[in-house]
């Protein structure tokens, strides 16, 4: 990207029916963490039918894709997990079961009991460390009544694996339904086409069996 390119705001667009496009994007990684060559503009796939993920084939216009949200999505609603010195904040609706959390601190994140977030089950450092890794933004944490849920981090998209693509940084998003994300310095957007909340990963890559093999 030159140096003329850099000085221009990145911004994310989700196109109606269509692509992603991505304008002036400089930190573009692969799921290993290595960077993939920044172009002034990307255009990548949404619908998971393209030959040539993680860009835009014009797949989307044979399988007639749609961007519309399901009526049977996951309601959008925080929930309050009290501990003694940290609430930990949930959104099921933002989740992308990415699984940072589980691997983290499986004491204070188990989805096999009831409740699934035990917040008392850590020291408070490790809670905070591990609910800064959600890369959806399903997770935040209030401590001595100050809610945490944006986090400084560089701007960049990152290529999760046969997943979604994992957006950092609060680079400028716009899409055409005039959806937001929150938070808006970390989110996952769909790419395998099958998530009810649209634009945005609510883990059916994992249902459906998304792949992406050259990524």
């Amino acid at each position: 990207m030159s140096s003329q390119d850099k000085d221009k705001k990145t911004i994310i667009n989700t196109i109606r029916d269509g692509p992603i496009r991505v304008s002036n994007l400089d930190k573009f990684y692969d799921p290993k963490g290595e960077r993939i060559p920044a172009r002034p503009e990307l255009w990548l796939c949404r619908c998971g039918a393209s030959k040539n993920k993680p860009y835009c084939d014009g797949a989307h216009v044979g399988i007639k894709f749609g961007d519309e949200k399901s009526d049977d999505r996951i309601a959008d609603r925080w929930k309050d997990y009290r501990g003694e010195k940290i609430t930990v904040h949930d959104n099921r609706a933002l989740c992308s079961h990415s699984g940072e959390c589980v691997r983290g601190v499986p004491s204070v994140f188990n989805t096999e009991k009831r409740p699934w977030i035990y917040p008392d089950g850590a020291d408070v450092k490790d809670v905070v460390k591990t609910v800064k890794k959600c890369p959806s933004g399903a997770l935040s944490y209030t401590i001595d009544g100050v809610r945490h849920q944006e986090f400084e981090n560089k701007p960049a998209i990152t290529i999760k694996k046969h997943g979604p693509l994992n957006v950092t940084g609060g680079i400028e998003f716009k899409d055409e339904h005039g959806e937001k994300p929150a938070p808006v310095t970390r989110y996952s957007l769909c790419r395998c086409g099958a998530s009810k909340n649209k634009p945005f990963c609510d883990g059916t890559h994992s249902i459906v069996k998304f792949r992406d093999d050259g990524n």
